[in-house]
């Protein structure tokens, strides 16, 4: 692990050389693909150096942590263009993935702590400096106050757990019977904000309408799954507890998915839609793995690396249109099928992805959580139908109020796409739908 830190960390001062924009893109692809080739099918972790190592499950989501780092550099052209503080921008950029290497890469419920706080710093520059509106100021405010408050009796609780066991190594953590209720909460409240949970979510609408493409790409694609992760790796020693009282948490992010998706059904900003999507799916990733099943488990991960993909790919087409028509009102982005005919297939195959239709990785992940709900409690079919049924609708409700329609009189009369922008829906596209042929590397993750 501590090469591909090494070679982040002298790419950091890399980026603030003149024209090293695609250099940089090129860069951080080949350690993409290093990473990819150097997994080991033959031992539980790998990679380990003294703090870090990479398992089967860190595995996925550093590489997916990668990918859309380097996507979010394909994205952001228009910053290169204008010469917009690029260097900084990519000095963010690397920054942010030095230290999600860190967030997943850690063997220790502390240093887990500290990096995944740490991953704020760089996102809310993002925002703040590269934000379209002066709400940036508010919505960055709100990301920070929501996850800084739900996380420090997180702190508190580690260093409690500390005491009791003697270790925070996740290879010496023991089951303890015997925590209380204030502790189980403190321990995953951070988390459950961090996805975010409905009743918690307020921070993420905002936070993606204000941010530029590579803030939302970053917040959509990785950080909503950090929560997922620690929830993954902390459950460990909160088994008896989960038990008793996971059904709560069950209840609100299902019915809350519902609310949320009705909520989709009336926005008229491109990626307020896609944001409050966001948080219905993972609604039902937080119900599958607060059922402590095996099924629900591995759905949850897939479901997490699926929707990052996904969701990365509708914000970059969401920014696409705002930079040719000045606008993400869908009163504006009307009749895009004739504007930009280019694009309505990239709309179709990336809107399809999002209800889940084969062959993506979503409809595998949504399968697989079914299975597990539905089998915690056959009453929350009602709720899996309607969660099921309303996200084909506000999909469906995007693509045709976005496709379909009279072309607003006020823009050009056609615009075509470059390459850059058909390579970069491509490489979302691509992984989301091929890595279906590789369930078993998912599969086996849990064993």
């Amino acid at each position: 692990m501590l090469s591909f830190m090494f070679f982040m960390f002298f790419l950091l001062f890399i980026s603030f050389f003149n024209s090293m924009w695609w250099f940089m893109c090129s860069s951080l692809f080949i350690l993409s693909f290093l990473f990819m080739i150097n997994f080991s099918y033959y031992s539980f972790w790998f990679n380990i150096s003294y703090f870090f190592g990479c398992d089967y499950v860190s595995f996925g989501l550093i590489l997916l942590s990668f990918w859309i780092c380097v996507l979010m550099i394909l994205a952001s052209e228009s910053i290169n263009f204008y010469n917009y503080f690029s260097s900084l921008f990519l000095f963010m950029v690397v920054f942010l993935l030095l230290l999600l290497l860190c967030v997943f890469g850690s063997m220790s419920m502390f240093s887990f702590y500290l990096f995944f706080e740490s991953s704020l710093i760089p996102t809310l520059f993002l925002i703040l400096g590269w934000g379209y509106q002066p709400e940036r100021l508010q919505a960055g405010i709100y990301l920070l106050f929501y996850t800084l408050l739900a996380s420090l009796p997180m702190l508190i609780s580690i260093i409690y757990f500390y005491n009791i066991n003697g270790s925070l190594s996740y290879f010496l953590v023991d089951f303890d019977y015997y925590i209380n209720i204030f502790y189980y909460i403190s321990m995953i409240l951070a988390f459950l904000v961090s996805m975010p949970m409905f009743l918690v979510h307020l921070w993420l609408p905002k936070a993606h309408v204000e941010a530029p493409v590579s803030g939302s790409m970053i917040l959509a694609g990785v950080l909503l799954k950090l929560g997922g992760y620690g929830l993954m790796r902390f459950f460990m020693c909160l088994v008896y507890l989960g038990n008793k009282f996971n059904f709560l948490w069950i209840s609100i992010s299902l019915v809350g998915g519902i609310i949320i998706s009705l909520i989709c059904l009336r926005q008229v900003d491109l990626k307020s839609l896609i944001a409050y999507s966001s948080v219905a799916h993972m609604g039902i990733v937080i119900g599958g793995l607060m059922t402590m099943f095996y099924w629900g488990f591995f759905g949850s991960y897939i479901l997490m690396i699926g929707h990052g993909l996904c969701s990365s790919g509708l914000f970059c087409l969401a920014n696409i249109s705002y930079e040719r028509l000045g606008s993400r009102s869908l009163l504006i982005n009307k009749g895009l099928m004739n504007f930009m005919p280019s694009m309505c297939m990239w709309w179709f195959l990336l809107c399809s992805c999002n209800m889940a239709a084969p062959p993506s990785l979503n409809l595998l992940g949504e399968i697989s959580l079914l299975n597990s709900l539905v089998g915690w409690c056959w009453l929350s079919m009602l709720s899996l139908f309607l969660l099921s049924f309303f996200s084909a609708v506000y999909t469906l409700y995007l693509y045709s109020y976005s496709q379909h329609g009279m072309v607003y009189s006020g823009i050009y009369c056609c615009s075509l796409g470059f390459t850059r922008e058909f390579l970069l829906l491509f490489l979302h596209w691509f992984p989301l739908n091929f890595l279906i042929l590789k369930v078993d590397f998912f599969v086996i993750n849990f064993y």
